[in-house]
């Protein structure tokens, strides 16, 4: 009696076992059946809702970002022939001259001795830049009365680090961004270039000129700067991240004519900017490539391309089967 008990009990155990697995096996068919794209319940195809756009051939523009000062083209300390004391000044800060105005007559009298006064001449026409010293102020020859710099044709100053020296050249194009107007963007070119890079900063100063005149841009500002360096140029550009790398090569999804299914393509790419890369070989000028949802699509794998914004009615149709099929 204790052994049919014992056997019947094994009996139901390798029941269960065979139940369990069947189960299994007939999940794993499911899932198989409704993955990457391939037949789901009700004999339709699951497709893959993917977004794309078409690859144009773009050129890139490599550039590199710092900062820089905007100063006057030339500017100018105007230091007096004598020594003595200032007793006039006839000018202020922001006053215009031209070359050979008076700027201020010193007194070169010392106790004792009476001299005649000793005027002090612009040396360049421009604008004064900086507050002239005030009637009564001592000076010598080596004191500063006053700057003039020409306001009218200002450049820019910044440092380019080394790394990035080879790319410079005469004619760079470059974007400026004032602080006072930072929805403002002020184009200038790359007009001289140091000749020899910095040794403690490691950096190479570069002069950039506006290339129109401007009067809200003012010497002295804080210019942050975009220098363009290097076009790539001649072949289609796509977003970095669709690319899908595999086995150390990488793969694109294109969409194939009907608009429906796709094709895994292999490609070269060449350089990236702004996550823009260049495809060199793979693909063509004109073709859409999935930009969204490319990571679970396979060769031939049925897409439902939502770009436009509309539901393609196969995938309508698919939906209401899947939701019938849910509630089964």
């Amino acid at each position: 009696m204790e052994n049919n008990n014992r056997s019947g009990a094994a009996t139901i155990i390798i029941i269960s076992c065979a139940t369990v697995l069947a189960l299994a096996a007939a999940y794993l068919v499911y899932y198989k059946k409704t993955s990457d794209g391939k037949k789901a319940p009700g004999g339709q195809q699951g497709a893959v809702t993917v977004r794309s756009m078409t690859a144009e051939v773009q050129t890139l523009h490599d550039y590199v970002n710092t900062n820089g000062e905007i100063k006057t083209q030339s500017s100018i300390e105007v230091f007096p022939d004598n020594k003595g004391k200032i007793v006039e000044t006839y000018v202020s800060l922001g006053t215009a001259v031209k070359r050979g105005s008076v700027i201020a007559e010193i007194d070169p009298s010392e106790p004792g001795m009476q001299f005649a006064h000793s005027r002090v001449y612009s040396p360049i026409s421009g604008t004064v830049t900086a507050a002239p010293l005030k009637p009564g102020t001592k000076v010598t020859t080596s004191t500063a009365i006053t700057v003039i710099g020409d306001v009218a044709n200002l450049q820019v100053n910044a440092n380019i680090p080394e790394r990035f020296v080879a790319a410079l050249k005469i004619g760079l194009k470059a974007n400026i961004i004032l602080e006072a107007y930072p929805n403002e963007i002020f184009t200038a070119t790359v007009s001289r270039i140091s000749p020899v890079v910095d040794s403690t900063s490691r950096t190479k100063e570069i002069i950039l000129t506006f290339d129109q005149n401007d009067p809200r841009i003012n010497a002295g500002m804080f210019a942050k700067v975009t220098l363009y360096t290097l076009d790539y140029e001649g072949f289609p550009v796509i977003p970095s991240n669709c690319i899908v790398t595999k086995g150390g090569k990488e793969f694109v999804y294109s969409v194939n004519a009907d608009g429906e299914t796709v094709s895994r393509k292999e490609i070269q790419t060449g350089e990236t900017v702004d996550n823009m890369t260049q495809v060199k070989s793979g693909i063509s000028a004109g073709e859409k490539i999935v930009i969204e949802g490319q990571r679970v699509l396979s060769d031939g794998s049925k897409i439902n391309d939502i770009t436009d914004g509309i539901k393609k009615p196969q995938a309508a149709e698919q939906a209401k089967q899947e939701e019938k099929d849910g509630k089964k």
